[in-house]
């Protein structure tokens, strides 16, 4: 019994020590362009730029694959700002800016095909197999894949409800004072 015991702590100390020498000497050092323009994305994740996730994103433009307007629940503030850390121009003259958005069920369309349950990436659909499906608004970050591939455009995207819980304070506007002499 101690016998085995004993192995199996050499063992775990020889390839504890084999892969943290691994990991030293096979590091790979990471674009700090890219770490910046990944925090400066919101990071939700949701695909609409194309890439899989913000990470991949971010990789895009440090290479300049990727144009500064490829984020659109960035909105105007991230293009701008992306812009300004890539010392690159921004076209917005095709930028819609518009506020946050949820999916919506229209329950006499849908089929309960669940083609948008499985495109949602936060699991924000409730439903099954011919059944009738919902969202939960809570967790939905508006990405619209799922609009995108309902057959019967039952999934619309609604505006979100101003209430007590999702009110904010607007951005204070920079006052231009005029001094008189």
């Amino acid at each position: 019994m101690l016998m085995a015991i004993g192995s199996l702590t050499a063992m775990g100390v020889t390839l504890g020590t084999i892969l943290g020498a691994a990991a030293r000497y096979l590091h790979v050092e990471e674009n700090p362009l890219e770490e910046e323009l990944k925090a400066m994305l919101p990071g939700s994740q949701c695909g609409q730029c194309g890439y899989v996730g913000c990470g991949q994103a971010a990789a895009a433009l440090a290479k300049g694959e990727a144009p500064v307007t490829l984020c659109p629940p960035g909105g105007k503030a991230v293009i701008e700002a992306l812009a300004k850390k890539l010392g690159v121009s921004a076209d917005l003259s095709e930028h819609e800016e518009k506020g946050p958005e949820h999916a919506y069920v229209i329950e006499g369309l849908c089929i309960g095909c669940t083609r948008c349950i499985r495109e949602c990436t936060t699991d924000s659909i409730l439903g099954a197999n011919k059944l009738m499906h919902t969202i939960i608004v809570e967790s939905c970050h508006g990405c619209g894949k799922c609009v995108e591939v309902c057959p019967t455009e039952a999934i619309v995207m609604k505006p979100i409800e101003v209430t007590l819980n999702t009110w904010h304070w607007p951005k204070p506007e920079v006052a231009h004072h005029v001094t008189v002499h």
